[in-house]
């Protein structure tokens, strides 16, 4: 069951408690391996959604899986979703925590999309001129390979695409091809 407002509630406290603390770069870390987990390992995120296990033994398991992985802040957050019935949401919670989290040091997020894999190089000199783009904004730039693509790439900012993919352009021919637009002009 999805629940932004709450998601961003819990996020926004460990936020808090973290800065209080001064260890938010490892309260970072941490929810990054807890969220990484969750996606990784779908039987993990089905025993935490599941009603049927009771939260000592998730907590248990959560212990065992994560336990040395994590700091003492972040095992006490986990620890207290637990006892509030509220750990099914653990992976929507890690995703707004993130999310704040880049919000509030300024840090976009950029997709590269590619038909085959890029050298460090080119993905260094594509971040490079997507930051002079975005100034003040320190840019994060994640990569993924789709064949289907044909050639060329796809580049996700924001709300915001740039698709220079040979399967964009053969579609383009196919719709000018399909509207026959020098037809009507050859009349």
């Amino acid at each position: 069951m999805q629940n932004p407002r709450l998601a961003s509630r819990y996020a926004k406290s460990l936020i808090d408690l973290a800065q209080e603390q001064q260890s938010l770069e490892e309260t970072l870390q941490d929810v990054q391996i807890i969220d990484a987990t969750i996606r990784a390992s779908r039987e993990f995120g089905i025993m935490l959604r599941s009603p049927i296990i009771k939260a000592d033994k998730k907590q248990a398991i959560f212990d065992a899986v994560l336990g040395g992985k994590i700091g003492t802040l972040t095992r006490a957050f986990v620890k207290l979703l637990t006892e509030k019935g509220r750990e099914a949401n653990l992976g929507e919670i890690t995703t707004a925590f993130i999310g704040q989290y880049r919000e509030m040091n300024n840090i976009s997020m950029v997709k590269l999309i590619t038909a085959v894999p890029v050298s460090e190089q080119v993905k260094e000199n594509i971040r490079q001129k997507v930051a002079a783009a975005m100034p003040g904004k320190k840019v994060e730039m994640s990569t993924e390979v789709k064949a289907e693509l044909i050639g060329g790439f796809v580049l996700e900012m924001g709300d915001k695409l740039v698709d220079a993919s040979i399967r964009r352009d053969l579609a383009d021919i196919r719709k000018q091809f399909l509207q026959n637009l020098y037809i009507q002009n050859i009349r």
